[in-house]
């Protein structure tokens, strides 16, 4: 099986995706994932909710600013905490650009799959490389839920389609310490504006003759 160089496996998903639909709900779920991320982080940095009377507080919140930060997927209007101190940086800007591949790919399977504990767990460690409250990882599945029901429960923008590709991509990903080739089912079809859409999306455990069955099937 021909495995292609990794850039340009996440060029061709990356362009898949910004010429669907499913462009918007990605930098959705990405900008609702950041600001969580980094609202976490902050929360970590004060040792102190709001409000609370505590002697392990470090600081206290004043707000925050907006930033607009430009990715793969698009421009994404972020909301940066800030402390009162002025101390509080976010790493997130740093983290992520370590490990865009995983991160897309991991948020492209939860749109296909589902918002689950264990899916919410990886995305996050991905960014910040250690573990993370359960508390947090329920915030954030309540937060995504809906905007990716949203988009499962969506009707196509044309009911027409005048051809319908499918294909495999390959992308690596690091899983338990390892690098592992993952593959990609995607299904677009041209849109009697001749453009494309993606139409279904799956990343399976393992490639094989049922695997496609079951994502045509679904």
């Amino acid at each position: 099986m021909t495995y292609l160089n990794i850039n340009l496996k996440l060029e061709e998903l990356t362009e898949a995706v910004l010429n669907s639909d499913m462009n918007t709900l990605m930098k959705s779920l990405a900008i609702t994932v950041f600001n969580a991320y980094m609202e976490e982080e902050r929360h970590q940095f004060i040792q102190a909710a709001p409000h609370e009377r505590s002697d392990q507080r470090q600081d206290y919140r004043n707000g925050y600013y907006e930033r607009q930060w430009t990715l793969s997927i698009g421009t994404l209007k972020l909301q940066v905490p800030r402390t009162r101190s002025g101390e509080f940086k976010t790493e997130l800007f740093e983290r992520y650009q370590r490990n865009e591949q995983a991160f897309l790919l991991s948020m492209m399977e939860m749109v296909v799959n589902g918002v689950s504990t264990r899916k919410v767990t990886k995305i996050v460690q991905e960014l910040c490389g250690e573990t993370v409250s359960k508390s947090f990882v329920s915030d954030v599945m309540k937060r995504l839920d809906p905007e990716i029901e949203a988009f499962k429960n969506r009707t196509l923008t044309h009911s027409h389609f005048r051809y319908l590709y499918l294909d495999a991509l390959y992308i690596k990903v690091r899983e338990e310490g390892r690098v592992v080739s993952k593959a990609v089912y995607l299904a677009q079809g041209v849109n009697e504006a001749n453009k494309r859409e993606i139409i279904g999306f799956w990343v399976p455990e393992e490639e094989s003759k049922e695997a496609w069955l079951t994502f045509l099937q679904s």
